[in-house]
C-alpha cells in the first residue's frame, strides 16, 4: 500500500517552502517518524518525518523546488522491505560520480567550507555514503597538491577549481536561502520604512562581572544554568522599558499601539542566518528563567529545532554583537518594533572615577529606534536607565 508523503499544514504568515534536503532516496528502508526531507520557509526549515515503516518508493519533487502546504511531494510503500543486494553486487557497482546536482546536496559543514575556500564540492570524489563529499574530504582537498592533467585529457575536464593557478579569477554563484533572503527583504524595508537613528553610551561593567564572579557557584546549583550577561540585559531593558513604554511600542498606519506586556526578541546566529526567537513576558521571568529560555533557544537554533510560534511577535530586540567581537555597531530595527538594543565587546579602558583615572570593563551599548514615534529624549534616557541598572544590579532585585 502506497502512503502518499504531503508538505504540512503551512502557518498562515507562510505561503510557501522550498525543498531543502531529502534524506532518503528512493528504494531507502524508512522508518515510522524518522526524518524524510528537509523544508526551508523564510523563518524556519520544517521536518518532514515518515508516517509509516517502509520504503520510500518514488520522490516527486526535487531539491530546490518550492512546494505549497499540503502538496504530494512523494511516496512510500508500507511494510515494504529491502531485498538483500547480490553478493556480485558491490563487485560490478560503478563508482560514484559526484554529480554538480549531488553537490548541491551536502552537509553544512560542507557547503560552508565550500564557501570559504571556493573548492567545488562537485569536483572531489566524495568518501561519504552515496559518494557524497564529507568535511574530512573537503579538509584533505585543501591540502592537496596541484595536478598536472594527464596528457590528452582536457584540463577543464580534469583539474578541478581548487587546482586553479595562482592569481585565477574564479567566480561562484550561490543561491540564498529563504531565510536569508527574507532577512534581506526585511532589512531593505526597516531602512525604507523607518526614520530610524541610533543613540550610544557605555557601561561600565565591574559591577556585573563581579556578581557574576561571586554567585556563579550558587546560581548553578541552585537553577541549573550558568549565569551569564544577557540575562541581565534582559532584565535591564525590560524594566527601562516599563519606565518609557514608547520604546516598547509600535506603528500601524497612523496609530501608535502600546503594548502592556514585554516580548524580547534575542537575535541567535546560526549557520544559515540570523534568528530572533522570542522571551514571552520578560518581566515576570527571573534570570533563572531568562538564562534557561536563551540556552533552549540557542540549542534549537543550532539545531534547526525553532518553531514558527518561537519567532513571532516580539516588541523590542537585543542583539548582542559583542559575542563577535563587534566593539561599535548600529543596529536596524526590526518592523513592526520601534526599537532594537545593540551589545558590544567588553573592553578594559582608561577612565576617570572619583577623579582618579582608573582601568575599568567598558561596554558600548547602543539604541537604533524609529524617530517617528520615539523622540530622542527618550531614547538616551532609555540607555542612561539600563546603564544606571547594569552598573548597581541590586536596583534589578529592588525594581528602583
Amino acid at each position: 500500500m502506497s502512503i502518499e508523503i504531503k508538505v504540512p499544514v503551512l502557518p498562515e504568515s507562510v505561503s510557501d517552502a522550498v525543498i531543502a534536503k531529502w534524506h532518503k532516496k528512493p528504494g531507502d528502508a524508512v522508518k515510522r517518524e524518522e526524518n524524510l526531507v528537509d523544508l526551508e520557509t523564510d523563518k524556519v526549515v520544517l521536518e518532514v518525518p515518515s508516517p509509516v515503516d517502509g520504503i520510500l518508493e518514488e520522490i516527486l519533487i526535487a531539491v530546490g523546488t518550492s512546494v505549497t502546504s499540503q502538496q504530494l511531494i512523494g511516496r512510500i510503500k508500507e511494510g515494504a522491505v529491502v531485498a538483500a543486494a547480490p553478493a556480485a553486487a558491490p563487485a560490478v557497482a560503478a563508482p560514484v560520480v559526484n554529480t554538480p546536482s549531488a553537490a548541491l546536496d551536502q552537509a553544512p559543514s560542507v557547503r560552508r567550507i565550500a564557501a570559504e575556500t571556493g573548492i567545488n564540492p562537485a569536483n572531489i570524489a566524495g568518501t561519504g555514503r552515496d559518494g557524497r563529499v564529507t568535511k574530512e574530504d573537503m579538509v584533505l582537498a585543501q591540502k592537496a597538491p596541484a595536478v598536472a592533467a594527464p596528457a590528452g585529457v582536457a584540463a577543464s575536464k580534469t583539474v578541478p577549481v581548487m587546482q586553479a593557478a595562482v592569481g585565477a579569477r574564479t567566480e561562484e554563484r550561490v543561491p540564498m536561502t529563504r531565510l536569508r533572503t527574507k532577512i534581506a527583504e526585511r532589512m531593505m524595508l526597516s531602512k525604507n520604512s523607518i526614520a530610524m537613528l541610533t543613540s550610544f553610551n557605555e557601561v561600565n561593567m565591574k559591577a556585573v562581572m563581579d556578581t557574576r564572579k561571586k554567585y556563579a557557584e550558587a546560581f548553578e546549583k541552585a537553577h541549573g544554568v550558568k549565569l551569564g550577561f544577557m540575562s541581565f540585559f534582559v532584565k535591564a531593558c525590560t524594566e527601562a522599558l516599563k519606565m518609557y513604554p514608547i520604546i516598547n511600542a509600535s506603528v500601524e498606519g497612523n496609530d501608535i499601539v502600546y503594548h502592556a506586556y514585554h516580548d524580547i526578541g534575542v537575535a541567535v546566529a546560526t549557520e544559515k542566518g540570523l534568528v530572533v526567537p522570542v522571551l514571552r513576558n520578560t518581566a515576570g521571568q527571573s534570570l533563572a528563567d531568562v538564562e534557561r529560555n536563551i540556552g533552549t533557544f540557542a540549542k534549537q537554533a543550532r539545531e534547526g529545532g525553532l518553531q514558527l510560534d518561537d519567532l513571532q511577535g516580539g516588541t523590542f530586540t537585543i542583539t548582542n554583537g559583542g559575542v563577535f567581537g563587534s566593539l561599535f555597531s548600529t543596529p536596524i530595527v526590526n518592523p513592526p518594533q520601534s526599537a532594537i538594543f545593540g551589545m558590544h565587546a567588553i573592553k578594559e579602558r582608561a577612565i576617570v572615577e572619583n577623579g582618579l583615572v582608573i582601568a575599568a570593563p567598558m561596554m558600548f551599548i547602543a539604541i537604533s529606534y524609529d524617530h517617528r514615534i520615539i523622540d530622542g529624549k527618550d531614547a538616551v534616557q532609555f540607555l542612561v536607565a539600563v546603564k544606571n541598572f547594569l552598573e548597581d544590579p541590586v536596583r534589578l532585585m529592588l525594581h528602583i
